[in-house]
């Protein structure tokens, strides 16, 4: 029920990105989901990929410092409150979330949402009780 996360640690500095995004359509790697967060001098680009070990490898290859994370990725419902019922199931149990951020999903009415939270294992099983639907690595990497 996990999903890897790749991140990396970029230079905010022209042609990073562009770098980067060349290292993976070289290695023919789908990027299935992202989230910057920027600062002056640096920022931490997080990505869902098709093939996050090959990502990972290709990425320390081409000189960047990468890190892979155990995210969890959820059918959030897509109407108002949807998140909202997620996030008082999480609070309720008392399982922080780091951060989050949402993923392109065109095949269903749900929200497709990933969730980086200190006690993930705690965090699948709380949710799954509750009926929410935790995606597996392999069904966000088919994405």
């Amino acid at each position: 029920m996990k999903v890897q996360q790749i991140s990396i640690f970029l230079e905010n500095k022209s042609g990073r990105l562009a770098t980067l995004t060349h290292t993976l359509s070289e290695e023919k790697i789908n990027i299935r989901a992202l989230s910057i967060a920027d600062t002056t001098d640096f920022g931490i680009l997080r990505l869902i990929v098709d093939r996050p070990d090959e990502a990972y490898l290709a990425l320390k290859k081409a000189g960047f410092t990468v890190s892979e994370t155990s995210v969890i990725a959820l059918e959030v419902p897509d109407h108002p409150g949807g998140l909202a019922s997620i996030m008082e199931i999480m609070a309720g149990a008392e399982i922080n979330i780091e951060y989050l951020y949402a993923l392109p999903e065109k095949k269903t009415d749900n929200a497709l949402v990933i969730f980086r939270v200190e006690k993930i294992d705690k965090a699948i099983e709380v949710l799954k009780n509750n009926g929410i639907v935790v995606l597996t690595g392999d069904k966000v990497y088919g994405l």
